[in-house]
């Protein structure tokens, strides 16, 4: 018994659903997002809230069960709070701005870095150490985050590079003389 996919997902005011065979459709006062299951589960509309059932009890079943669930969930939050990951910039020198729709970055290159905002996603640059990236799509918005992270990630040594915000970084002890 999948523990994930029994809860039904509660839809938030202002939020509604709308199930047409496998593809459900959110639509909330951020945006619209639609899923389309699998041919292993059913998705139900009941009193405000998402039900999803298996059709079986083989493993591929009760596996998608789950994860049509959580999926279902991502949905209801995007659209109604949306997603954030914030990333901080460490090092002397490196910094991010915004110029319109691109974020460029000092990272300590022999040329700055511009990144492109991809459709979906907005970037911001609060402070020069700092960059947040929102959208309604949580897996468009690791994505990009984790690609601005991947230009300079934070080294073990000095700890420069670009991290995401509460992220630990093991410091190693430099080469003894």
């Amino acid at each position: 018994m999948s523990r994930i996919g029994k809860k039904p997902v509660a839809l938030p005011q202002g939020v509604t659903a709308e199930i047409k065979g496998q593809t459900i459709e959110v639509k909330g006062p951020k945006g619209t997002r639609s899923f389309t299951a699998t041919d292993d589960v059913d998705l139900v509309l009941d009193e405000g809230a998402v039900a999803v059932k298996p059709r079986g009890t083989s493993k591929r079943a009760r596996q998608q069960w789950g994860m049509t669930r959580s999926m279902v969930e991502n949905l209801t939050v995007g659209v109604s709070q949306g997603f954030k990951k914030e990333l901080e910039i460490q090092g002397v020198g490196y910094r991010a701005t915004m110029q319109g729709k691109t974020l460029k970055l000092a990272l300590g290159y022999s040329h700055d870095v511009n990144f492109e905002t991809p459709e979906g996603v907005t970037i911001t640059a609060p402070k020069q150490t700092e960059i947040v990236v929102e959208g309604i799509d949580q897996q468009l918005v690791g994505q990009v985050a984790a690609n601005i992270r991947e230009w300079r990630k934070p080294e073990p040594y000095k700890g420069k590079g670009i991290r995401y915000k509460g992220e630990f970084v093991f410091r190693k002890e430099g080469k003894k003389k």
